[in-house]
């Protein structure tokens, strides 16, 4: 499981914090996947869902919170889940959010001895689920320091719950994901160049592979070309300016390096079901960064 996991690029920048996403979905259609960040998913109405983490796979009931540390495999698969609106909080955390030195405060103490509980995968109990449950879909319709105080106040609840379980017998301290750095390498570059054209036989040379190689490195590390990969990230970074600033839609599709408005509609509705002005007018408040 861990040679075919991909190392997933997350929408999270190093700017950010951490990033919220809520969503209604019918399908877990990502492969099994790992990345540096932590993740705290929700899930409600998925019973029947098979979840992966590290070595432990189960059917989840109606209702989930698990915290996935840095670098462990995982992922969910549809399964025998019947249900077309499976809801689901998503949050990537990154793994520096709280530093060496202000998690040994003794105020940290709690949430820093779950972070390192983490590395298992820690799934919370059903009682902390729905006592915590108001507060996780409240969370990304906050604003401002209110947003980071809040979430930082869920992170201590959790840490100081009872009956949580670890659910992976091994974990990632001493597991050498090959190629990870020269992916992390090809997300940097691509972070900072998206706005422009980048030409395979410019990326290929950037970590010394030729374009056939690259190519089925990039798909085999990510499950996406690097076509795909490029136009997500640059559709991601679309979605956060739709959301957080009043650029008009010709603006944003340039900045993100659309040379083509019509290309950017149609791709922008491909990956997320709706047009830019339908996500701008739709979905404004269910994703929020800091």
């Amino acid at each position: 499981m861990i040679k075919n996991a991909h190392r997933e690029i997350t929408r999270l920048i190093p700017e950010d914090s951490f990033l919220v996403e809520e969503r209604i979905k019918d399908d877990f259609d990502f492969p099994i996947h790992f990345h540096p960040e932590y993740e705290l998913n929700f899930i409600y109405r998925g019973k029947g869902v098979r979840r992966i983490i590290g070595d432990s796979v189960e059917n989840i009931d109606d209702l989930e919170l698990v915290l996935v540390g840095p670098n462990i495999v995982h992922g969910w698969e549809l399964h025998e889940c019947k249900c077309k609106e499976i809801y689901e909080i998503t949050m990537h955390i990154h793994d520096d959010l709280l530093n060496e030195k202000t998690l040994s405060r003794k105020i940290f103490k709690p949430i820093k001895d779950m972070f390192n509980r983490s590395k298992h995968g820690i799934l919370f109990s059903r009682e902390t689920t729905v006592n915590i449950m108001p507060r996780l879909m409240t969370l990304p319709k906050i604003i401002g320091i209110r947003y980071y105080l809040e979430f930082i106040s869920i992170l201590d609840e959790l840490a100081k719950s009872e009956e949580q379980r670890l659910l992976s017998n091994s974990c990632t301290e001493h597991i050498d994901f090959h190629n990870s750095d020269k992916i992390k390498k090809v997300y940097e570059y691509i972070q900072q160049n998206f706005s422009r054209t980048i030409t395979l036989a410019e990326i290929s040379e950037l970590v010394n592979m030729s374009p056939v190689s690259f190519n089925r490195f990039i798909k085999k590390r990510t499950g996406k070309t690097f076509i795909s990969y490029i136009n997500d990230t640059r559709i991601s970074f679309a979605s956060r300016w739709l959301l957080e600033t009043d650029q008009s839609i010709g603006e944003i599709s340039f900045k993100c390096g659309f040379n083509n408005i019509a290309n950017f509609n149609r791709l922008f509705k491909k990956a997320k079901k709706c047009t830019p002005k339908e996500f701008r007018n739709e979905f404004i408040g269910t994703k929020r960064l800091l």
